[in-house]
């Protein structure tokens, strides 16, 4: 049972087992060496990188995983993965393109546990990821100089906080997806989520007085400590210094990009608060600026998924993505 579990538990494509294999196997491995650090990332093209002129960038969210898993069971192949895509939307000039979790290799073993490295949690940060992806763009784009006629950068969930401080330090990208993502500090998500549960009923105004008064006080200490690794808050893997990094408020970084900007959430996402994601649309009218797509899916949670009322789950990551290719395509 707690196999299946494990395999219920990461995101399982819609694809067929044999097309995950072939995905698994399509992609190419490369690394950016510096100094001090050496950054892993991992590309996919299904013709190959010379037959491509779109450059992809998935940066995913907060999950310490490595990005595919397998697992030998009663002779069969298991694979799971992290990547919530369905290569078979994949243009065929797109080279996709995804980095390694500090610390984590491209693929572990379901069935054994892989201790999360301490390197991880010292760059568990917003400005070590957005350096990540700052340096594996200007990688590809230096071996392949005047290739790529779009540079796209997409963010889900804490990958979106990414996107949009990205945007700031790379001047190649052509198009920014901000996807499950609010526009205030993450720290917010929490206040409003209480304040929900008073409104639906289930929690009378005195006792959510004293949940959101124990959530500041949590906030305290992790600002008091921002930099502590073996300290952790709401996820048994997300230290202070995570939490403390990625509080910044992401609108401020967002108001900085002048390229396009496709920004989604679905209504019922239960790790961003709806109101916080109306800040962006809110602050970019104030602003005067034109750049921004606002969409909101109805039902959609924060994997663009829907729970039906016969209790199956519906999945509509491919209905968003092919929406954020069409306005590409359309940019």
């Amino acid at each position: 049972m707690k196999l299946f579990a494990i395999l219920v538990s990461l995101y399982i494509c819609s694809t067929s087992f044999s097309q995950r294999t072939k995905d698994l196997k399509t992609f190419k491995h490369h690394s950016v060496i510096t100094h001090n650090d050496t950054i892993n990332y991992h590309t996919y093209s299904k013709k190959g990188i010379e037959t491509t002129n779109t450059l992809l960038l998935y940066i995913q969210g907060s999950k310490a995983m490595s990005l595919y898993q397998t697992m030998e069971k009663n002779g069969k192949t298991y694979v799971g993965t992290t990547l919530p895509l369905d290569f078979n939307l994949l243009p065929d000039n797109y080279l996709f393109v995804v980095i390694s979790k500090k610390g984590f290799p491209f693929l572990t073993k379901m069935d054994e546990d892989f201790l999360i490295p301490k390197s991880y949690y010292e760059n568990q940060t917003l400005a070590y990821r957005t350096y990540q992806a700052n340096e594996v763009i200007n990688n590809i784009t230096k071996n392949y100089p005047n290739k790529f006629k779009k540079i796209i950068a997409l963010g889900h969930s804490e990958g979106s906080d990414v996107v949009a401080k990205l945007g700031t330090a790379n001047t190649s990208i052509t198009h920014f997806g901000y996807w499950s993502g609010g526009g205030n500090t993450q720290f917010i998500d929490f206040i409003t989520f209480i304040r929900r549960e008073v409104t639906k009923g289930l929690l009378s105004e005195e006792e959510a007085l004293k949940e959101i008064n124990s959530t500041l006080e949590d906030f305290k200490k992790i600002m008091s400590d921002p930099n502590a690794i073996d300290k952790f808050w709401a996820g048994k893997n997300n230290s202070y210094k995570r939490w403390s990094s990625f509080s910044e408020p992401p609108i401020d970084n967002l108001l900085k990009i002048s390229k396009p900007l496709f920004v989604t959430i679905g209504t019922n996402d239960q790790a961003v608060a709806l109101e916080s994601a109306y800040l962006i649309p809110i602050e970019f009218i104030r602003n005067q600026k034109n750049n921004l797509t606002f969409k909101v899916y109805p039902g959609l949670d924060h994997g663009f998924g829907k729970k039906l009322e016969n209790g199956k789950y519906e999945k509509h990551w491919d209905t968003v993505f092919k929406d954020f290719l069409n306005w590409v395509n359309e940019k």
